[in-house]
């Protein structure tokens, strides 16, 4: 037995090389994805601001929210989306521990230098600089009121134009620091000044200094808010939103690792399926010889795995190469702090590893299904061209498949979060996908009868084509499964997020009233100082945050409610928009809720509050899910200036209200509304819909390239290259129309379900999304096969009749 798998693994390079090819990817991909999963799990944020404070107190990061299910009591803890604050009184307990010899509060004030700009950078009192801690390279440190000092980009004696959440004013450099942080920029007040920029009375946390106890200060603190953090989880404290970005990190890899290996299982499968097809002589050879149908699952079994264990190291091993590559997108892309390193442990490279072999023995047991099964007598007569059976389990896996996808989708209509839709939508094009390519020979054999008669009238070629579609629908189908997958995923991620953008642009254009968008960042002041200028009739502050019931977070806006009529229309559909207040608020129609619903929920800093619906609407795209009152949310987020005003007015212009304050802020166009979107998904997501078009590419070739004996033949009874290439030409343009049509169907339908529960509805497929998807799988599949046939063709006729198969 040792003896026939060494020799087909030295024989069938062309085959074998494809399948080493398809799991060398696998491995990769599965591997770069747990990476960040782990990443997710274990990583931590290290402290920047707070790198020489020995102990940090903060508010408490994570929410606490009770989940009532039947007699069942379950609590659900989640990290907090805005920083906590807590009031000055914390710090004289913590003067009363034994062992602390200094405590030092801290305020965050969000600042912008730059006239217009969104650019954020951190403001702090002087006082605190010791926490880091920060010197003075050149200047002194601000003393009074209308003094700064900061980390770079100015000399002593600049004046710049600085905007806090109390309005703008201009300010004097009076120095600037030895040291600056990696991931923020930081600016320092007077000591007496500072406070008054932040919340008064307030706190976002305090360093205490001196040989301490932990756990006394948790003693000391206990029945409270706070919490005491040492050591890696100071970073906790100063980036409170690092829980949520390893939790993001550890879903999206998860989700990832678990498409990639879904997408990996149909590409091996694929490979190990047409390999065993051109080995149906062998196989039969040996089953006439008295090899029993153990011994050749045994041998195929054996043959996968040494194939799997080469190409699977080297490919879990490049997979931690392209994880950096993914962590670096990510943080470029804004997804994840740039100071949550990545982690390379040592599980998800045999996690890949393990996967990979896994995959490879299954796919070449079952490919060897067929061929172990039959009676020796039939095994030589079944190895002739022309026969056609599809196995009984074959195709009940794929009706099965087939329903399984019919019940995706109809979940998929009724799931209206992105939290839910996210990972479901790229599933359901999967499982479609998978129902496509179990039933693919019975779907080929079906267009071989349509397409037959008119492709025998086109010449030689076409009858060629046509004779190897009738009798070649096993092969066939292994190559239009890759295609279906790369068009049904391709447009499917790409389209959902085309049609989630121009729902909100929709939504948008037609919820504002207003005649102008102010922004970014306009303190209350400045909202205040608009709404007395002569023909503005309503100003709305607009400030965008999270809030998280107990069953999922939402995207949530604060807004003013006085003259809101004027300014926005979310489509109300239920209760009214007049009726907003302290206390109450509107929710987007599908989350479950109606009007009059007390709803419990945690603000983004996990302050909890219950809120009456008052309104249900339409355009949750295009503003928010949840819609409050500006004063419920403004005291519980980082940055309490509007993100953006919405003014409306008779003969105000943009100039007018540059003008009226100062140059600070300006008319911004209407898309700076629009809620932020992240495209980290798209990128992993990408190099999936890249490892299905290698896979498509590999198997084409493979099956091109397993065909050198039969093309041999076929030169030797008169067919000259032009007409063979012609004929391959032929027979794989109704397997890229078939395969096109399928992905297509499979796109339409998961978009559908997609667009109706989360736009309304309003699907849009852009024809150049979709022309670019159908471009990238079918042109490497065309160069695939004349790069392929060409050397299948390059050898003598007679020699290649001697090559084994």
């Amino acid at each position: 037995m040792r003896f026939l798998v060494l020799n087909s693994l030295r024989y069938r390079k062309s085959a074998f090389a494809g399948a080493f090819v398809a799991l060398f990817c696998a491995a990769a991909l599965v591997s770069a994805c747990a990476t960040l999963m782990d990443t997710g799990l274990r990583g931590s944020v290290a402290p920047e601001r707070y790198a020489g404070t020995p102990v940090v107190v903060s508010g408490d990061l994570s929410i606490d929210l009770v989940k009532q299910k039947k007699d069942k009591t379950k609590i659900k803890h989640k990290a907090v989306t805005e920083r906590p604050w807590l009031p000055l009184e914390v710090a004289d307990r913590l003067r009363t521990v034994p062992g602390v010899s200094e405590v030092v509060p801290e305020v965050e004030i969000p600042v912008y230098l730059e006239r217009g700009s969104g650019e954020r950078s951190w403001g702090h009192s002087w006082d605190s600089a010791v926490l880091t801690p920060f010197t003075i390279g050149e200047g002194r440190e601000p003393r009074r009121s209308g003094e700064i000092a900061v980390d770079g980009g100015a000399v002593p004696g600049d004046v710049l134009t600085v905007r806090t959440p109390t309005g703008t004013r201009d300010y004097t450099v009076v120095g600037v620091t030895a040291q600056r942080l990696a991931s923020q920029r930081s600016v320092f007040f007077a000591p007496e000044e500072a406070p008054a920029l932040a919340r008064p009375g307030m706190a976002a946390a305090f360093g205490v200094f001196g040989e301490v106890s932990a756990a006394d200060l948790r003693a000391e603190l206990s029945g409270t808010e706070a919490e005491v953090h040492t050591g890696d989880a100071r970073g906790n404290a100063e980036f409170p939103d690092a829980s949520a970005a390893r939790t993001r990190l550890m879903s999206m890899g998860g989700a990832l690792a678990g498409t990639s290996l879904i997408v990996a299982v149909l590409a091996v499968s694929g490979i190990f399926a047409l390999a065993g097809l051109q080995r149906r002589r062998e196989l039969a050879l040996l089953r006439a010889v008295a090899a029993t149908p153990a011994q050749l699952s045994r041998m195929l079994g054996q043959e996968a795995l040494i194939v799997a264990l080469a190409a699977a190291v080297p490919g879990a091993l490049t997979g931690l190469l392209l994880a950096g590559r993914l962590h670096e997108a990510f943080v470029d892309l804004g997804a994840i702090p740039p100071n949550l390193p990545l982690v390379t442990g040592f599980l998800p490279a045999p996690a890949a590893i393990a996967g990979s072999l896994a995959a490879a023995w299954a796919a070449a047991r079952l490919s060897g299904r067929r061929a172990g099964r039959v009676r020796p007598v039939e095994a030589l007569g079944e190895a002739a061209p022309g026969g056609f059976r599809i196995a009984p389990l074959r195709v009940a896996a794929g009706v099965a498949a087939a329903g399984g996808a019919v019940v995706l989708t109809l979940t998929l209509s009724s799931v209206s979060t992105d939290r839910g839709a996210g990972p479901l939508t790229p599933l359901t094009a999967l499982v479609w996908s998978l129902a496509a390519a179990l039933l693919g020979p019975l779907l080929v054999r079906v267009v071989a009868a349509v397409i037959a008669p008119p492709l025998r009238r086109t010449g030689a070629a076409g009858r060629l084509a046509a004779e190897q579609l009738r009798t070649g629908a096993d092969r066939a189908a292994a190559v239009v499964a890759p295609l279906t997958l790369v068009v049904a995923l391709g447009c499917t991620l790409l389209a959902a997020g085309s049609t989630l953008d121009e729902a909100a642009e929709d939504q948008l254009r037609d919820g504002i009233r207003a005649g102008l968008v102010v922004g970014p960042k306009v303190p209350a002041q400045d909202a205040q100082a608009l709404r007395r200028m002569p023909g503005v009739e309503a100003v709305t502050e607009v400030v965008r945050t999270t809030v998280r019931t107990v069953s999922s977070p939402y995207r949530a806006q604060g807004v003013t409610p006085e003259g809101l009529d004027k300014t926005m229309d979310l489509r109300t559909v239920e209760g009214s928009l007049v009726d907003l207040r302290e206390g109450t608020m509107a929710v987007q129609e599908r989350l479950g809720m109606a009007v009059g619903d007390l709803v419990e929920m945690a603000l983004g800093d996990g302050t909890p509050v219950t809120a009456e619906v008052v309104a249900v609407y339409r355009s949750g795209l295009g503003f928010a899910q949840v819609t409050l009152p500006y004063a419920t949310v403004a005291g519980h987020v980082d940055d309490p200036m509007s993100d953006f005003l919405l003014v409306a007015g008779r003969g105000i212009t943009g100039a007018d209200i540059s003008a009226a304050l100062g140059g600070s802020v300006g008319a911004a166009s209407p898309s700076a509304a629009l809620p932020g979107t992240s495209s980290a998904n798209y990128v992993a997501l990408g190099m999936i819909i890249a490892f299905a078009v290698i896979s498509l590419v590999n198997t084409l070739a493979v099956a091109t390239l397993g065909r050198s004996r039969e093309l041999a033949l076929l030169r030797l009874v008169g067919a000259t290259k032009s007409q063979i290439m012609r004929s391959l030409a032929w027979e794989t343009l109704p397997l890229a129309l078939l395969a096109t049509g399928l992905g297509t169907a499979i796109a339409l339908v998961t978009l559908s379900a997609y667009a109706s529960a989360m736009a309304g509805g309003a699907l849009t497929f852009p024809g150049t999304t979709y022309a670019t998807v159908v471009a990238a799988g079918v042109l490497p599949a065309f160069a695939a096969l004349l790069l392929a046939g060409r050397a299948a063709l390059r050898p003598r006729p007679t020699d290649a009749l001697g090559f084994r198969e």
